[in-house]
């Protein structure tokens, strides 16, 4: 089956499609894109990842044309970056 893996840093983004077997899951994705080489920072363990903007396990089941995400973490308050917009 065919998905998408994605990861954005701030000042660039990775979009990359694979064919991966029928019964992978989330994490089989991440790892048979190669982000996990690209990216070594990526820490499974502590970043959320999910599938078309929805956070979800690694252990889930994907399907045929799902997008993974790997979400990096919040490293601003949200409320002061919409105080300094103002």
């Amino acid at each position: 089956m065919n998905v998408g893996v994605c990861y954005a840093e701030v000042d660039r983004q990775l979009w990359l499609r694979l064919e991966v077997p029928d019964d992978s899951t989330l994490e089989d994705a991440i790892h048979l894109s190669g982000v996990l080489t690209l990216y070594p920072d990526i820490n499974l363990a502590k970043q959320k990842v999910g599938i078309f903007g929805k956070i979800t396990a690694l252990t889930t089941q994907i399907k045929d044309g799902d997008r993974v995400e790997i979400y990096r973490p919040i490293t601003a308050d949200p409320q002061q970056v919409q105080r300094r917009r103002r």
